[in-house]
């Protein structure tokens, strides 16, 4: 087995690709810290690709979430980023994690739930309050499904509220942000580093 720790970035951003989204830059910093620990890095970019409605694994032809699916499979962590809408997070987050409400009743080959043994970090972007509604909600779900949540495992930022300056647009990361993610990262991988020598066992 590959002893380098994996981690695989979700941007739930309304914004399909190419288009500047701040929920990717956050993303990409966390990515970055992630890696300064010698995490391999990969992302995607929710909104472009076909997610289907509903709570299977595979929801039939055309459905492109099996292929995400395996690629959450083959992470070690998780890091799931959403803008803040009407203080809320986005539907593309929300669609996410109803397809991972399938993983309630799927096990690996030790008849584990498949999302055990993973670490969840949140990110969570926007210019208007919100965050910790959001973290609090992503972390519920996540962990329902199997991940586990380290101490100090999100990173947001909260703009002035209905003003034009978004995250992507700021000339340096706040430091505050910074702080968060070097901690929400280097405890993630302290967990994830711990799950890799003794995983949880089957009930």
């Amino acid at each position: 087995m590959d002893t380098q720790l994996t981690a695989l970035m979700i941007n739930c951003t309304l914004k399909p690709s190419p288009a500047d989204s701040s929920s990717d830059v956050l993303g990409g910093q966390i990515l970055a810290s992630l890696a300064a620990h010698g995490v391999s890095p990969a992302s995607i970019r929710a909104v472009d690709h076909l997610i289907l409605p509903g709570v299977q694994t595979d929801m039939g032809e055309r459905d492109q979430w099996p292929s995400l699916r395996e690629q959450i499979l083959r992470a070690d962590i998780l890091v799931f980023v959403t803008p803040t809408w009407l203080g809320q997070h986005s539907s593309v987050a929300q669609r996410v994690l109803e397809r991972l409400d399938a993983e309630l009743s799927e096990t690996d080959e030790e008849g584990r739930p498949t999302m055990f043994n993973k670490v969840a970090i949140a990110g969570i972007v926007g210019n208007e309050d919100g965050a910790h509604h959001i973290a609090a909600v992503l972390f519920q779900a996540l962990n329902d499904v199997g991940f586990t949540v380290a101490a100090q495992g999100s990173v947001y930022w909260n703009g002035e509220a209905m003003q034009a300056v978004d995250y992507k647009d700021l000339d340096e990361v706040p430091e505050k942000v910074a702080q968060t993610t070097a901690t929400a990262t280097a405890n993630a991988v302290h967990i994830a580093e711990l799950l890799r020598e003794r995983s949880y066992s089957a009930a």
